[in-house]
């Protein structure tokens, strides 16, 4: 094999990418993976063991840290001392914003998979089937059935707690035993059922509560319920690229594995019909790299991959590489939310619960659902949880000395609380492009954001805020408060769209397979490929997606046909 030359060629190491890599590599192929950022092994977690009091600053972020990463501070929590270095510098990496855009990143080995919040859920039949019955954007050119065994083989792999429900629009998986519901959350499941007949389950989370039933993690054991997941866990508990798919795809031999490494461009030859590799900017020294490869995967999230792809112009693709519908950039989702409610609960000052368990419980859809027909499509499902205040909310009581003391060794008040979640739809004008006159500090051209609600949106989130008070009103519980809080799309960083799979490559980008449909050795498996957002998390099915378009992709490489 030629130097800089590969079977395959993955461009990013986050949940698509650790994915991508993992399955190329087992199936044979000698597979080089490119990051942007730097290395991070599993384990290399900064302040995933310090005790509170270790932390500088009480765990608050500094005017410094406020200034350099502005915009990341908008999630509310990223920018602490415990977290702030998995996320990225914005001066460093600017965009642009017509309306507030919240472009959430990390930049290192793993990517966001060592941040994420692990909700793991499959989408339905329906929401396969939603933009072809309701006219909306275009159809997908997959239905359940195709990704079904891949949810399957995913959930095994990456160790899914969860119960089954025998839901249709939330359908039931290969799950470990269930996360407990607490006191209050399981009165408030029963009351839910008895009052609206509408379903309370734990959340469907990628963590370990039981033995895996492979032995490919070594490295993986079950969750100790410190909640200190957004720090990286040394446990290997929940999944991520660096403690599960980038260690199997290093055990084949197959991989090579480059941090620092910027795709900016993907090279394509005219007379060939196809891509032949990417030109790489080396992120530490500037020096300039090409490597090629019978394959590549775009795996750099949504809109690190549609940056790559707009930037990679030639005769065949002047706007855009495989931009032959005009729709790469366009198509902009995410899922709302900052809208929801809590309230305050009696009559269980005597229960408590053990550990801090780091998911909570989940309340599928049911707007929309059968012959239900509101004054907005589709629908959204709730995420949230009750607790017991604790000492870390004493900061700033009046107490001091030893009433100070006694005060801290009783448990708070119980809360409950819960936000939706909801589906934006696909339009065409919620897009992204490139800002040539502006570069980053590597010399490349940033992004610019043209996206915000629209009046379905708009119109959901009035039943989102009202239905979480009604239920927990319903529910006997006091002082409930409402919360419609300010939200610019991506603030639920689970963006999506911009290169969107579909049946016409008239009005799509992508194929039924992920691959781009003016160039069958190009596959993009990230958010970027969704053709809708449907209302659950979109991790598990980017993970199963990813797995599918490799197995496609190994046997077109065996047929010759790319």
């Amino acid at each position: 094999m030629e130097k800089n030359s590969f079977d395959a060629i993955v461009v990013g190491t986050g949940i698509s990418g650790g994915w991508a890599a993992k399955e190329l590599t087992e199936k044979g192929l000698k597979t080089l993976v490119l990051d942007r950022g730097r290395m991070v092994r599993h384990g290399e977690y900064p302040t995933t063991t310090d005790d509170p009091w270790k932390l500088p600053y009480g765990n608050r972020a500094t005017a410094h840290d406020l200034d350099r990463q502005a915009k990341q501070a908008r999630t509310g929590y990223a920018i602490a001392q415990e977290s702030k270095h998995w996320f990225v510098d914005d001066i460093d990496n600017p965009y642009e914003e017509k309306y507030r855009f919240d472009w959430i990143r990390g930049y290192h080995v793993g990517g966001r998979s060592i941040m994420w919040g692990r909700q793991s859920y499959r989408w339905s039949e329906m929401d396969f089937e939603a933009n072809a019955k309701d006219g909306v954007a275009v159809d997908w050119p997959i239905r359940y059935a195709d990704v079904a065994p891949w949810y399957d083989y995913v959930e095994t792999f990456i160790g899914v707690s969860g119960q089954n429900e025998g839901l249709a629009q939330l359908p039931d998986g290969k799950f470990l035993p269930p996360m407990e519901l607490n006191c209050v959350e399981q009165e408030f499941q029963r009351k839910l059922k008895d009052k609206f007949g509408r379903a309370l389950t734990i959340g469907r989370a990628a963590h370990l509560t039981g033995p895996l039933t492979h032995n490919e993690s070594p490295q993986r054991s079950t969750c100790r319920y410190r909640n200190l997941c957004i720090r990286g866990c040394p446990f290997g508990a929940y999944f991520s690229s660096n403690s599960s798919t980038l260690p199997a795809a290093q055990k084949t031999g197959n991989m090579t594995l480059v941090p620092n490494a910027i795709v900016y461009e993907l090279i394509y030859d005219d007379k060939k019909g196809k891509a032949t590799g990417v030109r790489v900017l080396d992120a530490e020294t500037g020096a300039q790299t090409e490597y090629f490869a019978k394959v590549i995967f775009l795996c750099a999230s949504a809109f690190g991959s549609t940056h790559i792809m707009l930037n990679s112009l030639s005769s065949r693709f002047p706007n855009g590489f495989g931009n032959d519908s005009g729709e790469l950039g366009c198509n902009i989702m995410d899922h709302h939310f900052l809208a929801g409610a809590s309230a305050s609960v009696e009559g269980f000052d005597d229960r408590y619960y053990s550990g801090r368990r780091p998911n909570g419980f989940y309340i599928p859809r049911y707007r929309n659902l059968g012959k239900e027909k509101r004054d907005y499509l589709r629908g959204f499902g709730y995420q949230g949880g009750a607790s017991r205040a604790g000492w870390s909310g004493l900061e700033y009581a009046d107490e001091i000395g030893d009433d100070l003391k006694k005060k801290a060794q009783a448990p708070g008040p119980w809360n409950i609380g819960m936000t939706a979640f909801g589906e934006i739809l696909p339009h065409h004008d919620n897009r992204v492009s490139l800002d040539r006159g502006k570069k980053d500090k590597f010399g490349l051209p940033i992004l610019s954001f043209d996206a915000r609600l629209r009046d379905n949106e708009l119109r959901m989130r009035k039943d989102m805020i009202n239905d979480a008070a009604e239920m927990l009103e319903s529910a006997g519980y006091r002082d409930v408060r409402v919360m419609d809080g300010e939200y610019g799309i991506g603030l639920g960083i689970h963006e999506m769209g911009t290169a969107r799979m579909g049946r016409d490559a008239k009005t799509s980008v992508l194929n039924s397979w992920n691959q781009v449909h003016a160039c069958k050795n190009v596959f993009v498996t990230d958010g970027a490929c969704m053709t809708s957002s449907a209302c659950q998390n979109p991790s598990l099915t980017y993970m199963a997606l990813t797995a599918r378009a490799v197995g496609h992709a190994v046997e077109e490489l065996k047929r010759q046909n790319i």
